[in-house]
């Protein structure tokens, strides 16, 4: 349950933090954030309410100290690029220097763990990212962790593959897009967007900063079920099966990077520690609601 009278600043109004940003609107919270395009920002202005500013890698804020300002809850979901974090290459001062801030959350990746071969990982297990993505995340976290020492309190999500409504099997079933490309013995966790916002309002809630939560479901699964699954619930035939070795030929280089590591995501910290239940806990149950609400906006 969020508290009232807060101001939520989000650097990166994404999927997933508009999810959350929208939420804290409805609890009565003052929402700010960040996006890259000015036609984005106002459209979120309209049809949210939020207030809105403009930032990308050499564009910082207009006016930090006022666009900051009153924040008492910080969201960070702009990824690294190639020079480093760029929310701390421009503002790593202005946030150190926030008065009221009780909470901060990084959102991270579950590739900082690399490569298990199908073994278990959790938040205690070492980081060993297999390619150049991976090891900014690890930087990126190890930077924010650095603020620490200033009085930031931050909490680190690391996220698996994220879905829901309009991002998910049935989006890339319906424009043809689906592929069902099969590596043996290859799986990945997944969350559904709306259980990332219980995690992050369970962290809110009972804030532990400098710690690190793995954000998943219960089930991490072949990617090709997924899309058989989807396909079964639409009615449509599955697409084909292809093995990895004839679909990487015709893959970008980020979609091969996902394939390059396999493993299980323990997901026992955000339930034994912050109490989530997970509204999804698998992709079925995912699915399955997400073709609910479609057919009910029918």
């Amino acid at each position: 349950m969020l508290p009232a009278a807060r101001r939520l600043f989000v650097f990166g109004l994404g999927f997933s933090a508009l999810v959350f940003a929208k939420r804290a609107k409805v609890k009565g919270w003052r929402v700010a954030g960040t996006t890259r395009s000015p036609e984005k920002a106002q459209g979120l202005r309209d049809a949210s309410g939020f207030e809105m500013h403009l930032f990308d890698r050499g564009k910082q804020l207009e006016n930090p100290m006022a666009a900051l300002a009153g924040t008492t809850h910080l969201l960070i979901s702009v990824p690294p690029d190639r020079g480093g974090d760029p929310v701390l290459a421009h503002h790593a001062a202005d946030i150190a220097a926030l008065p009221g801030l009780r909470w901060a959350g990084y959102l991270s990746t579950t590739g900082v763990y690399g490569d298990r071969e199908g073994g278990w990982v959790t938040e205690r297990d070492g980081l060993h990212p297999t390619g150049p993505r991976g090891r900014a995340r690890v930087e990126a976290e190890r930077a924010w962790l650095d603020l620490m020492r200033f009085g930031v309190p931050v909490h680190l999500f690391r996220i698996a593959g994220i879905y829901g409504p309009g991002r998910s099997a049935f989006d890339s079933l319906r424009d043809g897009t689906a592929r069902r490309v099969v590596k043996p013995g290859q799986i990945f966790s997944r969350i559904h967007v709306d259980d990332i916002t219980q995690v992050l309002e369970a962290s809110i809630a009972k804030p532990n900063a400098g710690e690190a939560y793995n954000v998943c479901d219960d089930e991490a699964a072949p990617p090709q079920d997924v899309i058989a699954y989807a396909a079964g619930l639409l009615g449509l035939e599955p697409p084909p099966e292809i093995p990895f070795a004839e679909a990487a030929t015709s893959m970008s280089e980020m979609a091969k990077s996902f394939y390059r590591d396999n493993k299980r995501v323990s997901n026992l910290r955000i339930k034994d520690e912050l109490g989530v239940k997970l509204k999804y806990p698998d992709y079925r149950a995912g699915l399955q609601a997400i073709l609910e609400v479609e057919r009910k906006r029918i």
